[in-house]
């Protein structure tokens, strides 16, 4: 049985102030819980319901706690809205220096709010194979529950580093690519570099004022219809797809 203070503690772990206190974090479900683990993450321990405590103990005689409980108790110390059946306290790494340079397209956020956006867009960076993404301080915390959940396990492959982004591009020697409504077709665009910085702006301001004098190159998504606008996720998956799409079409 897990006792009221394990509780209080896993819960705690939902609030970004305890998790930079404990320096660690929550993921749930199964096939999120073995990516971490395949993916060499640091777990500290596992909670696992009865009927798949034995798909878990080879990781017990490697140093990983590992604590059998009831599907009511999962459900207490979860965050999901459905039982996952596995929960698993992870380690955050530490924190690594910043490096632009031979690391092919780099994904850069600013300011965003949504948990979901920030989460899939590690997903995506995933999927094309792009190794990090780099965050403004005020973006949300990639270890937000919803943002964890969200990367479906890709938060053990993509590296995600928060910095003051100002100073970051001031220095840049790479190209950096802006997301703008009017810029060159993304279609047509040839990225002839290969380093560059992708830079996507906040869900409702788009890229501010203090960046865009950063930006080299700004590309569009060329519109067939009538939406206004596309979703920051989305929109980063139809850039991605066209610049990885230039270079390997070389």
């Amino acid at each position: 049985m897990i006792s009221k203070q394990t509780i209080k503690f896993l819960k705690s772990l939902q609030i970004k102030k305890y998790r930079k206190q404990h320096r660690c974090f929550t993921v749930e479900g199964v096939r999120a819980v073995n990516e971490m683990i395949d993916n060499n993450m640091v777990i500290n321990t596992i909670y696992v319901v009865n009927d798949l405590s034995a798909d878990y103990q080879k990781y017990a005689a490697k140093g990983v706690e590992m604590v059998e409980v009831s599907v009511k108790e999962l459900a207490a110390i979860s965050y999901a809205s459905t039982n996952e059946r596995v929960l698993a306290v992870v380690s955050i790494p530490d924190e690594e220096v910043i490096n632009l340079q031979g690391q092919g397209i780099s994904i850069v956020v600013e300011s965003l709010n949504d948990p979901g956006n920030l989460g899939t867009i590690i997903r995506i960076a995933d999927w094309y194979g792009i190794r990090q993404v780099i965050c403004s301080r005020d973006t949300v915390d990639v270890y937000n529950p919803k943002v964890i959940a969200a990367t479906k396990g890709s938060i053990s492959r993509v590296k995600v580093l928060y910095t003051d982004l100002s100073s970051l591009l001031k220095d840049c020697k790479v190209p950096v690519l802006g997301a703008f409504l009017g810029g060159e077709n993304i279609h047509r665009y040839n990225l002839k570099d290969e380093d560059a910085l992708l830079l996507m702006g906040n869900e409702s301001h788009g890229i501010s004022n203090t960046l865009q004098k950063f930006v080299t190159e700004r590309v569009t998504i060329p519109s067939f219809g009538g939406a206004e606008s596309l979703n920051v996720a989305m929109a980063t998956a139809v850039l991605c797809d066209n610049l990885i799409r230039s270079k390997t079409s070389k």
